[in-house]
């Protein structure tokens, strides 16, 4: 019942997000944050960074949700993310479109995240051990991708994974200042850039753990 009355609550904080619409609502009702967050926190729909494993953390529901709005992910996307987490964003973006393929360094998150997503009745992800700093041009191009992580100026191997009117969004910015999270769009031959909001995100680490 708690619960429910905070996702309640977090709905109507939304609702004017950059981006937002019905479908991004209806994804947001129907993946309870509840499996994502550790066990102890009061409200899973506060805007508070979360600890998760392998020393990692999780972003705010505001946060999260801000970023899948902003992406405008529409049914028949295909979707890379790069940095799967507890896979809360993954779940999210899986409701929207046709495929997610979700990267990670930790075999552990990602483990954890299939059987919460599997959890969820979700079935249309695919879960591979990368660092994900050149992004994954094997299955490329792809309509969506998000960068979980930060650069200092915007990557060219990511660039030339995106399809035409494709969507690339990352932060960018020194490592050791706030960020800006940038949306850029692919129109033709050239990208069309706008700062959505700050954050302060690590860059990607390089390789993929041996242990965990």
């Amino acid at each position: 019942m708690l619960d429910r009355e905070q996702l309640a609550a977090f709905l109507m904080t939304v609702r004017t997000v950059d981006g937002m619409t019905p479908r991004v609502l209806t994804a947001v009702e129907s993946v309870p944050r509840r499996l994502f967050v550790p066990q102890d926190a009061k409200d899973a729909y506060c805007d508070k960074v979360f600890p998760i494993d392998c020393g990692q953390s999780m972003p705010g529901a505001r946060h999260a949700v801000r970023l899948v709005a902003a992406l405008k992910i529409a049914p028949e996307h295909r979707v890379l993310e790069v940095g799967t987490g507890s896979g809360y964003i993954t779940a999210l973006m899986a409701k929207l479109c046709v495929q997610v393929l979700t990267l990670d360094r930790y075999q552990t998150l990602l483990t954890k995240a299939q059987d919460r997503l599997k959890s969820c009745g979700i079935s249309n992800v695919t879960y591979l051990k990368e660092d994900g700093r050149t992004g994954y041009p094997d299955q490329a191009p792809f309509d969506r991708i998000v960068v979980h992580g930060s650069f200092e100026m915007l990557p060219r191997n990511f660039v030339e994974q995106i399809s035409s009117q494709g969507i690339l969004l990352c932060a960018l910015g020194d490592p050791s200042h706030v960020q800006r999270v940038v949306r850029h769009q692919r129109l033709g031959s050239r990208f069309e850039e706008e700062t959505l909001f700050h954050a302060r995100l690590q860059p990607l680490e390089t390789g993929v753990a041996s242990y965990l």
